[in-house]
């Protein structure tokens, strides 16, 4: 792999002439700049964490209601339950100016109150389905219950703007089945399976079996899952990234990974320019999760979906084991790893603070795509290892990645933001030749096994021509995250352009 050079930023030594001390101001600058980006992170996650932990009240209307309270009181009015006469016999004395703190405690008490009825009906009323079960066809009425219940989720949820996790507090429970539903759902996926898989499975209609299991093992179980459900707001979703993903020692490649193509509307052919886009505007999206700006995705514009996942989206990658694998999510980076005819670069994409725009991207790019060096001894086919089976990878990184340039290299292809591939052939749609659809897929999927990096949240692919795809690993979020992204991106990319 290449080399990744460390730059000392302070040096203390003490010689025949006395101390000598040597600092470098660049490196010790770029110290400061990431600290600083870190802070201003904190900052706008504290604020954000205050608008979601009220929503879908406003702290403005908290004001309002100290303001009439205040008014009130002095006015010599009575305030409900006597609140600000409570309040004051906490406070020191009753001058004018703790009068004024009992009404803040007397407004924000009742102001706290109505927050919690509002955040517990709106769970409540997140928790009705009908909605999903009505026709939508033209000329099709809903329900009278369904538009009740649409117009008053509304009213709860549409007195404030929501950002991403305005939700996450009032979203309900996942329900838990009882294992009669669970077995009778098992009986209908059954018989819409094939007759040969059918006869390789249990015949869950017989009455033995289904006896045996409903009063034995299933009574046991469903206490387990009783009382996780108690515990957790959704007794699956761990244990299906443990089980189903971290656990699986099949290799990614295929088995698990999952791919995007581009859109038929090309702003440009040119391979490093419309890399720099999509690299910008990808970057711009990490920045609106991370200041918790983008809307929570709404199904019908009323049913908020959970926004934990977007966490994960970016700086995150899949650590191999020998029995499981691990996620790793990393606070921050400020670089995307590039792969390139073999080799790999770090390219940098802030400046002094600034995120770069597409053109200084571009430069770079260019760079890399100019550089006829050739590949270190054994860099060319290292990505294969990430598509292979996962505990001959975790064997080779606990063997040969734990010292020296080898992990330097890895750990900076790791931190990364996301992976990019800058690819040596033409792939993409054509619509004089729609065989060609296979051919995009196939590269998106796998390309040549050894030029994706299949552990990184998500890779992004580019053909000599311009056309763009990504490959994500799936363990870390569900399609719909990813599809968010895209949409941005794309939709960006043809307004910039």
């Amino acid at each position: 792999m290449a080399e990744a050079h460390s730059a000392v930023a302070f040096s203390f030594a003490i010689t025949h002439d006395g101390w000598d001390v040597n600092f470098d101001r660049e490196v010790l600058y770029l110290v400061w700049e990431s600290g600083l980006r870190s802070w201003k992170k904190r900052l706008a996650r504290f604020r954000n964490s205050i608008h979601n932990g009220v929503y879908p009240g406003h702290l403005q209307s908290l004001y309002f209601l100290w303001t009439v309270l205040a008014a009130a009181h002095f006015a010599g009015f009575d305030i409900p339950f006597g609140l600000v006469q409570k309040a004051l016999t906490l406070l020191p004395s009753e001058s004018t100016p703790w009068q004024v703190v009992a009404c803040l405690l007397a407004a924000l008490a009742m102001w706290l109150s109505v927050i919690f009825l509002m955040r517990y009906a709106l769970k409540l009323l997140l928790m009705y389905k009908g909605w999903m079960y009505e026709s939508r066809a033209p000329g099709s009425k809903l329900s009278l219950r369904t538009v009740l219940w649409a117009s008053v989720v509304k009213v709860l949820s549409g007195w404030n703007k929501p950002r991403l996790y305005s939700f996450q507090g009032s979203l309900p429970r996942l329900p838990l089945p009882a294992v009669a539903d669970t077995m009778r759902r098992v009986r209908e996926t059954k018989r819409m399976c094939r007759a040969d898989v059918r006869a390789r499975t249990v015949l869950w209609a017989s009455v033995t079996l289904k006896r045996e299991f409903e009063e034995g093992i299933a009574v046991k179980l469903q206490r387990y899952l009783v009382l996780k459900s108690w515990w957790s707001s959704n007794y699956v979703s761990d244990w299906w990234e443990e089980y189903v993903y971290l656990r699986g020692r099949s290799p990614l490649m295929v088995n698990s990974n999952f791919y995007g193509t581009d859109t038929l509307l090309r702003p440009t052919r040119r391979q490093a320019a419309r890399a720099a886009t999509v690299i910008h505007f990808a970057l711009r999206f990490r920045r609106l999760i991370e200041r918790q700006e983008l809307e929570p995705i709404m199904l019908q514009g009323m049913v908020p979906l959970c926004s934990w996942q977007y966490e994960r989206l970016f700086n995150t990658v899949r650590v191999p084991g020998v029995e499981r694998d691990r996620i790793v999510h990393y606070q921050d980076s400020a670089h995307v790893s590039v792969h390139h005819r073999g080799r790999y670069y770090k390219l940098l994409v802030y400046a002094r603070g600034r995120l770069l725009n597409p053109a200084e991207i571009q430069t770079q790019l260019q760079q890399i795509l100019s550089d006829e060096a050739e590949a270190a001894p054994g860099e060319v086919r290292l990505a294969a290892l990430t598509a292979g089976e996962r505990s001959h990878w975790a064997h080779v990184r606990q063997t040969m990645f734990q010292r020296g340039h080898n992990r330097t290299s890895l750990h900076c292809i790791e931190r990364a933001a996301f992976h990019v591939s800058l690819d040596c052939m033409a792939y993409g749609f054509d619509e004089s030749d729609v065989s060609r659809l296979d051919e995009y897929g196939r590269v998106l999927l796998h390309g040549a096994g050894h030029d994706r990096w299949f552990d990184k949240s998500f890779n992004l692919c580019f053909s000599t021509d311009g056309s763009v795809g990504f490959n994500t690993e799936h363990t870390w979020a569900d399609a719909p995250v990813m599809g968010h992204l895209w949409e941005y991106v794309m939709w960006s990319e043809l307004e910039y352009g």
